[in-house]
């Protein structure tokens, strides 16, 4: 039985798209502790013995099964650091959902740091959404500072989808994967700032086997006074295909650094990198405010349409 509060079941709702509980594997984790666990006959959860993180482990050939494992945070002052490791069997194909919500109604800094580590079999395939909200209006801080460690097997494939589109003070993301023969890495990261809030995305790709491949592309907006950083680095150690693309809006005094790089060691590794950075067309306002809206209407809908 879960045990969430209104607020908890809220932040639950915006991170994980949750309005029940899931019909699979899940780990609710609340102000630091459990909150409610379910395991299937292929998906074991298990606590870490310091209490500071979970094992997952996905028997080889699970396949339409999903595992849910949010955290929520809405205690004024508790700062956590907790580390989630992924085993996924060989020729699995799974959807995993994890995120974290943080309402910070006080004055003290609220913050969690999760480490999250996938080892992935040979030919699994894994789909994770990731998504982090803040709200409160309390004066203390809401800070999320993710690390994502990746380590793909032959013909693997992850695709990650990761979000953040409202009141997260700070953020500093991590991502760090590694891919042998075959193997497949999709990124797709959706990123929108205000108010002074500050958001560094760090990736970076080894692709080391043969046929590798990976697409990390991030789509953001930065209003206000906000800041963000990308820095995306993918490395080809052997015949493989990697791109990255920054694609970002920037309003108001918002302030937007974007770093790709690629480092090619083997002479068949073909890289790409794009970046663009921009604000909002004249052209595009006027189409839509001629529909009679208002130019922040008319804002509002293409940026929602940008990071969709």
């Amino acid at each position: 039985m879960l045990e969430l509060d209104a607020i908890q079941k809220r932040l639950i709702e915006e991170v994980a798209d949750l309005h029940a509980v899931p019909s699979g594997a899940y780990n609710f984790r609340a102000n630091g502790k459990l909150a409610g666990r379910s395991t299937t006959a292929n998906i074991d959860i298990v606590s870490k013995e310091n209490g500071r993180g979970i094992d997952i482990r996905i028997k080889p050939g699970t396949k339409n099964e999903s595992v849910h494992i949010p955290v929520v945070l809405s205690a004024s002052g508790l700062k956590e650091t907790v580390y989630n490791d992924f085993y996924v069997g060989a020729d699995c194909d799974v959807v995993i959902v994890a995120g974290c919500g943080i309402d910070n109604c006080g004055s003290q800094d609220s913050q969690h740091d999760g480490v999250h580590r996938f080892y992935l079999g040979k030919n699994a395939r894994v789909r994770y959404v990731e998504k982090h909200y803040g709200s409160g209006d309390g004066e203390g801080q809401r800070i999320l500072n993710p690390v994502t460690e990746v380590y793909q097997d032959e013909g693997s494939s992850m695709e990650m989808e990761m979000e953040q589109i409202k009141g997260v003070d700070s953020t500093r993301r991590l991502t760090l994967a590694q891919l042998q023969a075959g193997a497949r890495l999709v990124v797709k990261e959706r990123l929108m700032t205000h108010g002074s809030q500050e958001a560094v995305s760090d990736y970076q790709v080894n692709l080391d086997g043969a046929g590798a491949t990976a697409d990390v592309v991030s789509r953001s907006v930065a209003r206000d006074h906000s800041t963000q950083t990308f820095n995306a680095r993918i490395t080809g150690n052997a015949p493989c295909s990697g791109h990255t693309e920054c694609d970002s809006i920037i309003m108001d005094q918002g302030r937007i650094l974007a770093i790709p790089s690629l480092e090619a060691n083997h002479v068949d590794a073909m890289l790409v990198h794009e970046a663009a950075i921009g604000k909002i067309a004249g052209d595009q306002l006027i189409k839509l405010m001629t529909l009679g809206l208002t130019e922040a209407e008319a804002e509002e809908q293409i940026i929602n349409g940008f990071l969709r």
